[in-house]
Parts: C-alpha cells; sequence; structure tokens
C-alpha cells in the first residue's frame, strides 16, 4: 500500500489501485452525534482525503453532504463494512469498538459526551481514557478538531502501538477489559 497526501491506495485483486474506505458508526443511542457526522462531513467537503468515507449517522439530524450516509445498518452490513474498511471510527460504545478490535483494527474512538447533549452522563469518555491509558489499542479523539490530524497520522500512530510481537492480545484484552467493566460496575475507582 502507498499513501498519498490525502488518502491510502490499496490494490484489489487484480492490482488494480483503489481508494480505501473509511467507516463511520455512531450507534443506535437515541440522541444525536452531530459534532462527529459535521466533522467527518467537513473533511470530506474540503477534500482532505480521497477515501470513500461511509457513515451510520443513527439518529442524528446533521445529515451529511459529502459522504454516503445510511441511518442504520443490519449486522451483517455493519461487519462487512468494518472488514473492508482501512479506518473504523467509532463512538465510545464498548461493543462496538470491540466489533473494530475483532477485525483486526485499531478503532478511533471519539466518545459522546453529554455537554454536547450525546448522552446522558460522559461514561464513554470515562471507560474510552481508560481503556486508551491502559490496553493502548484504540486512538482516543475526545476533541473532534483534531479528528484529521489523527485520520491523516493514522498508519503511523497504529505502528507505535504495535508492540512488536506480533501475536493477538485478545485474551489479555478480554480479561483486563472485564476487570475495567466490574470496577465501574461495582462504582470503584479504575485507577486501583
Amino acid at each position: 500500500m502507498g499513501r498519498d497526501e490525502k488518502g491510502i491506495q490499496a490494490c484489489n485483486k487484480f492490482g488494480e489501485h483503489i481508494l480505501s474506505m473509511i467507516f463511520v458508526t455512531i450507534g443506535t443511542h437515541e440522541q444525536p452525534f452531530n459534532r462527529l457526522i459535521r466533522e467527518i462531513d467537513r473533511i470530506k467537503a474540503q477534500g482532505l482525503t480521497d477515501e470513500r468515507v461511509v457513515v451510520q449517522s443513527g439518529y442524528s439530524t446533521y445529515k451529511p453532504k459529502y459522504c454516503e450516509s445510511h441511518e442504520f445498518l443490519s449486522y451483517n452490513q455493519m461487519q462487512e463494512l468494518m472488514e473492508e474498511a482501512h479506518i473504523i471510527i467509532t463512538h465510545g460504545g464498548p461493543s462496538t469498538f470491540m466489533q473494530a478490535l475483532q477485525h483486526g483494527k485499531i478503532p478511533i474512538v471519539v466518545p459522546r459526551m453529554s455537554e454536547y447533549h450525546e448522552h446522558v452522563n460522559d461514561h464513554q469518555v470515562m471507560f474510552s481514557r481508560e481503556v486508551s491509558l491502559k490496553m493502548r489499542n484504540i486512538i482516543l479523539v475526545d476533541d473532534v478538531a483534531k479528528l484529521w490530524s489523527i485520520i491523516s497520522r493514522y498508519d503511523d500512530l497504529v505502528k507505535t502501538m504495535d508492540d512488536g510481537e506480533g501475536g493477538s492480545h485478545n485474551a489479555e484484552f478480554n480479561l483486563n477489559l472485564q476487570k475495567i467493566i466490574r470496577n465501574l460496575m461495582d462504582g470503584n475507582s479504575i485507577r486501583k
């Protein structure tokens, strides 16, 4: 694969260069996540990426003008898009970013925030920060103004997250994630 200034180029089975895809999913929570949808649409509108951008927009009231958009997708459609995607950008819901990890992708996680009326509280922010710090297998973006900077450096960032062993750490990740969730449910401080 080669990189140009606007996107990642991949080759299909015939060796022809094709642009890869960015998949953005915000889940099914009933509050809009316009902040993220608007920013990815701005990135595409300004021509910062030539990559195909597919957005699952849920209940957002902002409708993308420059990205392919679907309010909701079936489970199979989600899996196909995650498999096809070069970059997966997701909200801070653990089941969604865990799906990305199961596809072997390091997700960019933009947690919903209560101050923007995207969720009832900031549990996605707290949880995503803990996973980012302890597991180091997601890329946390809590300021959408930094999203393009992260997208444009994605491959380099992912390389720095590799431990060099090349092996899967899914079992270890799952055990540590269970501990984090158990501590959150018990009301204990995660940092203990």
